[in-house]
């Protein structure tokens, strides 16, 4: 009889064990699945062809153009889309909604616009006097402006700013390249070289980082900036220049009979930079001529070129005098968020110095 007891004893604890164990191992296994299944539940991330009314033939032919991402396509207008990939108009409206509802591009609280501007970079232009009239710096994800007259400095601005990108951002680079269009035949190779070597930076390695590239018409330029998007991504580049904006425009379109003409060009030109700023997060910079206007009896007569279209596009326009000697006068004209403001520089053989 002790041993049938016993018998029955061990019988009733292994099953409690048993079931213990079960109890114990259950929510474990059931956690393994519900993690293993829960990527599989979430939806797939949409693709160029999953838009209605693009197959592989119109994909292609958009990522060939540069269209190669849904925030491309949100971005663009349907006639773009029409030119490039063989569309009908219809079907490019419904592909840019579909795009954009899938990103969700919508109203959206400041809170959420204000932590996306802490992506923001800004570029120092190696004088702390310019840095602090400009906020800290030359800011990403958008368009910044210096006009002036002839041998004001905007091209000084440019050959600094091709070094200042390259070093660390600890010491107020980027630590990306440059992409450069040259409209006046205005860049110079040794000028980056002196303030290269004062940098501290291998001139040589320097000039290896900058991609030049000389636009000889309007249609020209417009072309290079148009296939900027594919040297940006392989190339690592931070910060795209044009020196000069407007020159090619000025010398073709003559005359007030092609002023209209003119300026739906230049604020094509003007909308993909600024496409290009926000998409990439890079510092786009631009030169611009000036003209004097005999209309101003009092104080300065001098204006930029390109009217209120460039005016608009340039989140930030600096206007650049020169004073006596070496020094140069930068006055902030226009920012979306800081005061105007004036500063005092230098232009020596070094670069840009306070």
């Amino acid at each position: 009889m002790k041993e049938e007891k016993n018998i029955e004893e061990e019988v009733l604890e292994t099953s409690e064990e048993t079931n213990e164990e079960e109890v114990l191992e259950t929510p474990e296994e059931t956690n393994e699945e519900e993690v293993l299944e829960t990527p599989e539940k979430k939806a797939p991330k949409m693709m160029i062809t999953d838009l209605p009314g693009i197959g592989p033939t119109s994909a292609e032919k958009l990522v060939g153009s540069g269209y190669d991402s849904l925030e491309s396509i949100a971005v663009a207008s349907p006639m773009e889309l029409v030119a490039v990939a063989s569309i009908g108009e219809g079907t490019a409206i419904k592909a840019i909604k579909a795009a954009r509802d899938s990103l969700e591009m919508g109203f959206e609280p400041a809170e959420k616009i204000l932590e996306r501007r802490k992506s923001i970079n800004k570029l120092s232009t190696g004088a702390k006097t310019l840095d602090d009239v400009l906020g800290g710096g030359i800011e990403s994800q958008s368009i910044t402006e210096v006009y002036g007259k002839f041998a004001s400095g905007k091209s000084q601005w440019c050959f600094q700013l091709c070094v200042m990108s390259q070093l660390p951002k600890a010491q107020g680079g980027l630590d990306g390249n440059v992409l450069y269009i040259d409209t006046e035949n205005s860049f110079r190779p040794e000028r980056i070289a002196e303030i290269a070597k004062y940098k501290g930076l291998d001139a040589e390695k320097v000039m290896k980082n900058i991609f030049v590239a000389r636009a000889y018409n309007s249609n020209h330029q417009m072309l290079l900036a148009d296939k900027a998007a594919d040297i940006i991504k392989e190339k690592n580049i931070k910060l795209f220049i044009v020196d000069s904006l407007t020159s090619q425009f000025r010398s073709e379109f003559v005359g007030r009979g092609q002023l209209s003409d003119r300026q739906q060009k230049l604020n094509s030109h003007m909308r993909l930079l600024q496409k290009v700023a926000e998409l990439y997060n890079i510092v786009v910079f631009v030169t611009n001529q000036v003209m004097s206007r005999p209309d101003i009896l009092f104080g300065d007569p001098t204006d930029a070129i390109g009217g209120n279209v460039v005016k608009h596009a340039s989140k930030t326009r600096v206007y650049l005098r020169k004073g006596t000697g070496s020094k140069r006068i930068a006055k902030l004209v226009d920012s979306p968020f800081l005061p105007d403001g004036e500063a005092v520089y230098n232009v020596t053989n070094n670069g840009i110095v306070d």
